[in-house]
């Protein structure tokens, strides 16, 4: 709050394509601006909202999303980012534009000890759970639609606590759940998706290739980029699989996105070594993402860097190319297309 003060504008930055967690973060840090300031929040980010989940807690919080392409941070008295930080490359700030508040629960980054105040937790599995002990801390009462927001949040980013989740995270969550609107959770996790949706998934699953205990596929280009770290999710479940790997091309960008069931893993830094120099990328234990610059009118390019990746995820894990084979049609039948 003493940054705050005496501040009439802010100016709230999320990632590029916003999950629940990012937004419920943000929706935190608008509340106890109002409530412990007399400051006007602005939210804002480089992409948009795709995801139906997300675009339905957008709605039921009645929060306007602007275009960073619109929203000139110089503008603003006051400049926050929240669950994404300073050269991240997933949000669209200018990495010459120092903000004042970063809050965030990925690995710290350099550029991020500039700012005025700056909290982040590694520990943590959610933003939001760090949120809620702000709210806690300074006797801001939680509206049921935030409430509902921090909790979907929570969950989405733990994976219902099935992924680096804290007792941090639990507790938030406990304190939440009174406060929570869950027939509107339901209706939130539950929200309706085009046909075209499906026709990627199965496009997905139709191209996946597996060796050993990793599983990977391409997507090509894709109108939402929400939807390659949801196949990555997707993909885990498979019970052969401990690493999935999934690649998508959105607005001159391969998208990357890991998984990991291996509780002794390092998603993120797997993901430092597949995009190296080309690009940018991190996360956590079970899950990372990663984006490197491209012209995906040139198929050729990005194929080849498609492949860069692919080649990377696999050496790297020890799975050999040579025991390739398409997911569903599983090893037995491979091998006997083979012969």
């Amino acid at each position: 709050m003493s940054v705050l003060k005496d501040k009439r504008t802010l100016l709230i930055v999320m990632q590029d394509f916003p999950d629940p967690d990012a937004i419920g973060a943000a929706a935190a840090l608008r509340e106890l601006a109002r409530s412990l300031g007399d400051v006007t929040t602005t939210l804002a980010c480089g992409g948009f909202v795709s995801r139906a989940e997300n675009r339905a807690l957008l709605k039921y919080l009645g929060l306007n999303v602007q275009s960073m392409t619109n929203t000139p941070p110089q503008n603003f008295d006051c400049i926050a980012l929240v669950d994404t930080q300073p050269g991240a490359g997933n949000n669209a700030l200018d990495p010459l534009v120092v903000p004042d508040i970063v809050v965030d629960h990925h690995p710290i980054r350099p550029l991020t000890r500039k700012a005025a105040f700056f909290d982040v937790r590694k520990r943590y599995g959610a933003t939001s759970s760090i949120f809620q002990e702000y709210m806690q801390c300074a006797g801001v009462p939680i509206p049921v639609p935030l409430a509902t927001a921090l909790l979907y949040g929570i969950r989405s980013d733990t994976a219902d606590f099935g992924r680096e989740a804290t007792q941090a995270d639990i507790n938030a969550f406990l304190a939440l759940y009174p406060s929570s609107n869950k027939r509107m959770l339901g209706r939130i996790a539950m929200a309706r998706v085009p046909r075209a949706y499906f026709r990627t998934i199965a496009a997905a699953l139709t191209r996946a290739q597996s060796a050993g205990e990793c599983v990977f596929t391409n997507l090509g280009k894709v109108d939402s980029p929400d939807i390659v770290s949801e196949v990555a999710d997707l993909l885990l479940r498979d019970e052969e699989t401990t690493w999935a790997l999934v690649l998508g091309v959105h607005c001159d960008e391969l998208l990357i996105s890991v998984r990991s069931s291996d509780v002794s893993a390092d998603a993120g830094k797997l993901m430092h070594h597949l995009v190296g120099k080309l690009g940018s990328g991190g996360g956590h234990t079970a899950m990372a993402g990663g984006q490197i610059p491209v012209d995906e009118n040139d198929t050729a390019l990005v194929d080849t860097l498609a492949d860069t990746v692919i080649r990377r995820f696999l050496k790297k894990l020890g799975a050999r190319r040579s025991d390739l084979h398409m997911l569903l049609e599983g090893r037995a039948a491979t091998a006997a297309a083979a012969e």
